[in-house]
Formats: structure tokens, C-alpha cells, sequence
């Protein structure tokens, strides 16, 4: 059973002219053992919700995955689309891609997100199983891991965090063969990870990656183990005979004609291409089965389960009934009563309204809680072996709290937020992007957004990372301006279940902008807040914090004469899918200005090349908030003085 997996994966790698062979062939033996033995699914239901989640974090041996889903009799992975490896359009794409076939559960590819998405999968099996009850919620989650994955930093941090909170559904199986593009993993990684990972809490084995016995022995030891369970699967890579390895012994190359027919030959796999002889695919094919009376009896369960509507809306993504009312009051009393508050102070008044609101909304932060302002009252902690909270404590690993939001948005039946400063998107951008690609509904709270911070420097004073965030296809980037804008900017965000949201939020206070409390005006990215008071000679174009400045500009310029228009752009993303005529009406023929304490660029699109840009050309400095924003000339007089200019 094994070599068919190994066969397929010569043969499709065979046939691109291009692919990773070596992995699928070693670790066929433990493939094999995992899919006949220990993985609860039914190849019938893909998406059955109390599957156990399978990540193959080492994605460029997506042959393994392929191969198997073939076997098993998932449909939808033919050998027609085995033939078609690493095409475009076909499902066996060269890593696994989310949503090319619904059993695959997440892209991997960049090593390490693999593993840390599978830790938020496995947090979000057991807070669903601590809400609805063993029951509905009882599964595992497995992960196929390299060298690769282990070195990458993200791995460290992900590993840690699961030792930390104990999650004994978790079972990593390491592919240890000592070999990595470059050659010999000695060339560059000599711990030992058996002990690394005894450090962070998990209990480990080492085995024979080749012997069912040893394998099925720590397999079954990882389901009784209390803790996250790693098994080094000790292999050779393009194994192909039980006494010698075959001639795919290279990771980044395929196989030629001669070595593939060589590779079949030392296994005694006397087929033609991509054919599987009726009683090993019938085998397959069985094992494929036998989740079915599982399934089944679990279908029983939620028919007779007091909570089978609530876990059902859950589990779809369907937010709950009247979820907004508490939000609308928080935007009617912001109308009232105006607050002068920062924007990552008026994100928590948000969340006051939608945590008790929305039951699978799962906040947390990078260690900076009361920083960012993620925790809201009454909203417990998710800790070790304790996981009926609702927050989660990630520490300082931006990496690993990102991938680990994508694996519960993945898992399903919770919208994941996390919160740091926006300079560390950086940290979060591997996984941001990845969100993106996938389509999923995570929100990134990112505070301390501007130069605006004040003293604590260049280091931590965002420049450029709005406009490299704005440039990630399908992410949605919410830079408001006050409390009202920051409530609407939430309600988008959480409606939105098709990509990820970020909020780009103000470490200092800021005057209210808004005084109407009626339509969603952040819904169209962009908008007039204040009209001219005639014909239009300047529109002022501005975001966040400096939405005020601009404001205050604004009344300057009037006095002065020049009607001028003041448009608030909280959503490049939203605004850019606006129709022409709308986006013409709100900016308009006159002179724009564009005013944002960040690089220009991204800007042109809608100021023109001949605009004008009131921002920054470098990096920032360390200082009170005031001078900082005099020192680089993002002000009110400096904004009338180059519109004055301009129009002579």
C-alpha cells in the first residue's frame, strides 16, 4: 500500500518534470500507517466537522497528499488530475492549496506556517469541544513536518505555545531524514530535537520511519499521551526498498525516465504509469471507508444535541441573530456624546458590544493586552488544559499567534482577532498573506499606528507598512479616524467572511469627526466628511490620526477663501471597488491633497501624479508627539501653505 504511493508520486513528478519526490517516498510508510489506522475521516464527507484535521506542513511534498486523497477514494482527485501535477487549474497543485480540493485544510508551502496553523487548529478543537461538549467536538489534529519546518523561527514559536497550553490532540510526525536542499542538515542544524522539544513540554519518540510496528506503536502512544506528542519518523529520503534507498535520494530535483524506473524496480513495482493494481487500490479504498460508521453515528448525535442549531450556525460561519444592536447602540452614543479617546480605545468599546454578542469571536495579543486593548471585562482566559476562555495569551511571537489565527479560522466555528503594534505586521506578514490567499476571516488589531506614538522612535513607528499591506491582494486594511469610524470599521470586519481585516489604530487620543450615527459610511472606503463651501478649488484627502489635521486645514483654507473639500478614506481596498462615478464624486476635479503620516506610495491612485502628498519620505524619530508631527511638517499650516502655493 505504501508503494502506491510512492509510485504515483514518481510517476506525476515523473511526468511535470518537476516536483520533490523524495519526501512522499519516505515518508509513504508513515502515510500509510496514519490513513489505515489512526486519521478518523470519511473520504465521503471532506468537510465533516469532527474529522481529524490531517496538515501536511511540508507542502512541497504535496505528492504525498495527492496520492493519498486518490487512493482513499476522495472525489475530485483523479488520475486524470494527478497527471495534470503542478498544472494550472489542476487541484494537485505544486504545495497544497486551500480550496482546490475540499480536503485539503490549509496552504502550505513557506515552512513553519504549516505547523503553527495546525496549533490553532488544535486550540480550536478543544475550546469547541469545552463549549459543545465531547460529544460534537472530539478529534485530532496530525501534521507531516521537515528539517525545513523545524528550522524556520515560526516553528519555534508555535511549539512552544502548544507545549505551553497542553494540547494533547496534537501529534506532529517529523520526517527526520537529515536532508535538505543544500545537502546534509549538518551543514546547518546539529540540536538535538527530540530534546527542544521535551523542553517545550512535549512528550516525544523516535522511530524507525520505515517499520508499520514502530510506527503504529508511537502513534498509539501520542492518542493516550497528555500532551502534544512529536515522533521523529527517522527515514530516507526516496526510499524505495526496504534494504536500500532509491535513486530520488535528492530533495529539490525530479526523477529522470532511468531513475524512476529504477526507483519502481528496487520496490518491485512491476505497473505501468500511474496504474494501481485493483487489490491494493481496493485496500486503499476501504480504509477510505472506515470513518463512515463514525460519521454516521455522530450525525445521530447532532439530530438528538440540545445545541445542534448553535453549533451548526457556528461551524458555517453564519454570525448570530440581532449580533450588530449592540454595536449600533455603541456608534448612537459615540453620535451623543463625542469622546476625545484614542481609535485602539474606541476598538475596545467595540468588542465590549460584539464579544458578548458573538459567541466564536476568539481575541487575543502578542503580550501587549494593555496595549493594544484586545480584552474586554468578563472575557476569561484560554490556559493550559483549560479551554472554555475566550483569550488567549500568545507571548511575544507575532509569527506564531498569526498562523495560529488562520488554523481556528480554518478549523471553523470561531472568528479569530489578534492584537499588536502595527510595526510588528511585519512579524505577522508570512501569515497575513496567507489569510489572504485563502480567503479567511481573521482580524488583525494593529495599534501604535503612526509617527504619532511619539517617543518610542524610528524602531516602532510605522512608515512603510500600510502601503506594503495595502498592496496584499484580498486584504481588507481599516485606518479610521475616530470612535465612529473605528465601530464601523468593526462591523465590516466581522460581516466579512471572505478575507482577513486589519485595523490600523491610534495610540493617541483623537476628536470625534462623526456626529451622524445612521449608515455605515466606512462600507464605501471613502467619503466626504465635510463639503466645500462653493465650487471646489482643493479636496484634502486624509486617513486616521491625520483626518483631524486635515480638518482643521480645511477650516483654514475657508477662511482663507478656498472652498475645500475634506474626504475621510479609511479603506483603500473598499473605495478602489466603488464604481468610477462614485469614487470621481467623492474626490473631484479640483486639486487634490493626500494627507497620511506614511510613505506615499500606493497615494497616486487617488491624488494623480500631480497631487500633493503631506507625509513622510523617510523614517520617523523619537520625541513628543507634537513636535513629531511639526518636525516633518504633517500639520494643519503646512497643508493650507502647499494648497496656497499650488493655486498661486
Amino acid at each position: 500500500m505504501a508503494d502506491a504511493i510512492r509510485a504515483l508520486a514518481i510517476d506525476a513528478v515523473e511526468k511535470a518534470k518537476s516536483g520533490h519526490p523524495g519526501m512522499p517516498m519516505g515518508m509513504a510508510d508513515a502515510a500509510t500507517a496514519l490513513y489505515t489506522r489512526f486519521l478518523k475521516y470519511d473520504a465521503a464527507d471532506p468537510r465533516w466537522p469532527d474529522r481529524d484535521r490531517f496538515v501536511l506542513s511540508a507542502g512541497h511534498g504535496s505528492m504525498l497528499l495527492y496520492a493519498l486523497l486518490h487512493l482513499t477514494g476522495y472525489a475530485g482527485m483523479t488520475i486524470e488530475d494527478l497527471k495534470h501535477f503542478r498544472a494550472i487549474g489542476s487541484p494537485a497543485a505544486g504545495h497544497p492549496e486551500y480550496g482546490h480540493h475540499p480536503a485539503i485544510e490549509t496552504t502550505t508551502g513557506p515552512l513553519g506556517q504549516g505547523l503553527a496553523t495546525a496549533v490553532g487548529m488544535a486550540i480550536a478543537e478543544r475550546h469547541l469541544a469545552a463549549r459543545f461538549g465531547k460529544s460534537l467536538v472530539d478529534h485530532r489534529t496530525w501534521v507531516i513536518c521537515s528539517d525545513g519546518d523545524l528550522m524556520e523561527g515560526i516553528s519555534h514559536e508555535a511549539a512552544s505555545l502548544a507545549g505551553h497550553l497542553k494540547l494533547n490532540k496534537l501529534t506532529v510526525l517529523y520526517d527526520d531524514n537529515h536532508i535538505s536542499i543544500d545537502g546534509s542538515t549538518a551543514l546547518a542544524y546539529t540540536e538535538d530535537r527530540l530534546k527542544r522539544f521535551q523542553a517545550y513540554g512535549w512528550a516525544v519518540k523516535q522511530v524507525n520511519g520505515h517499520d508499520p510496528a514502530e510506527l503504529a506503536a508511537a502513534m498509539s502512544y501520542a492518542i493516550r499521551s497528555p500532551r502534544p506528542t512529536l515522533i521523529a519518523c527517522r527515514t530516507i529520503i526516496g526510499f524505495a526498498a526496504p534494504t536500500k534507498a532509491g535513486t530520488a535520494a535528492v530533495h529539490g530535483a525530479a526523477l529522470g525516465p532511468d531513475e524512476s524506473a529504477g526507483a519502481k524496480q528496487a520496490m518491485g513495482w512491476n505497473y505501468g504509469p500511474f496504474e494501481v493494481p485493483e487489490g491494493i487500490k481496493e485496500k486503499w479504498e476501504a480504509a477510505g471507508r472506515k470513518g463512515q460508521g463514525a460519521r454516521r453515528s455522530w450525525l445521530k448525535r447532532l439530530a438528538n444535541h440540545p445545541q445542534k442549531d448553535e453549533f451548526e450556525r457556528a461551524i458555517s460561519g453564519k454570525l448570530p441573530e440581532a449580533w450588530h444592536e449592540r454595536l449600533a447602540g455603541w456608534r448612537q452614543q459615540i453620535a451623543a456624546e463625542q469622546p476625545k479617546i484614542a481609535t485602539r480605545v474606541a476598538s475596545q468599546k467595540a468588542l465590549e458590544a460584539l464579544v458578548p454578542s458573538i459567541p466564536e469571536l476568539i481575541g487575543g495579543s502578542a503580550d501587549l493586552t494593555g496595549s493594544v486593548n484586545t480584552l474586554v471585562k468578563g472575557m476569561p482566559s484560554i490556559g493550559p488544559g483549560e479551554f472554555g476562555g475566550r483569550y488567549i495569551h500568545y507571548g511575544v511571537r507575532e509569527h506564531g499567534m498569526a498562523a495560529a489565527m488562520n488554523g481556528m479560522a480554518l478549523h471553523g466555528g470561531i472568528i479569530p482577532y489578534g492584537g499588536t503594534f502595527l510595526i510588528f505586521s511585519d512579524y505577522c506578514k508570512p501569515a497575513i498573506r496567507l489569510s489572504a490567499l485563502m480567503h479567511q476571516r481573521v482580524v488583525y488589531v494593529m495599534t501604535h499606528d503612526s509617527i504619532g506614538l511619539g517617543e518610542d522612535g524610528p524602531t516602532h513607528q510605522p512608515i512603510e507598512q500600510l502601503a506594503g499591506l495595502r498592496a496584499t491582494p484580498n486584504l481588507h486594511v481599516y485606518r479610521p479616524s475616530g470612535a465612529m469610524e473605528t465601530a464601523e470599521c468593526w462591523e465590516l470586519a466581522i460581516k466579512r467572511a471572505d478575507g482577513p481585516s486589519l485595523l490600523s489604530l491610534t495610540r493617541q487620543n483623537l476628536s470625534e469627526t462623526r456626529t451622524d450615527a445612521g449608515e455605515n459610511r466606512c462600507a464605501r472606503g471613502g467619503y466626504v466628511l465635510e463639503e466645500a463651501s462653493g465650487e471646489r478649488r482643493a479636496t484634502l484627502v486624509a486617513t486616521g490620526s491625520e483626518v483631524t489635521i486635515a480638518q482643521t486645514a480645511r477650516k483654514m483654507l475657508e477662511e482663507a477663501g478656498i472652498p475645500t473639500a475634506l474626504v475621510s478614506l479609511p479603506c483603500f481596498e473598499l473605495f478602489a471597488a466603488q464604481d468610477a462615478s462614485y469614487r470621481e464624486q467623492v474626490l473631484g476635479s479640483a486639486l487634490r491633497v493626500g494627507v497620511e503620516a506614511a510613505i506615499r506610495f500606493g497615494w497616486d491612485q487617488w491624488i494623480g501624479p500631480d497631487g500633493i502628498f503631506i507625509g513622510m519620505t523617510g523614517f520617523g524619530a523619537s520625541g513628543p508627539l507634537d513636535k513629531i508631527y511639526a518636525h516633518f511638517g504633517i500639520t494643519a499650516e503646512a497643508i493650507a501653505a502647499a494648497v496656497r502655493k499650488r493655486l498661486g
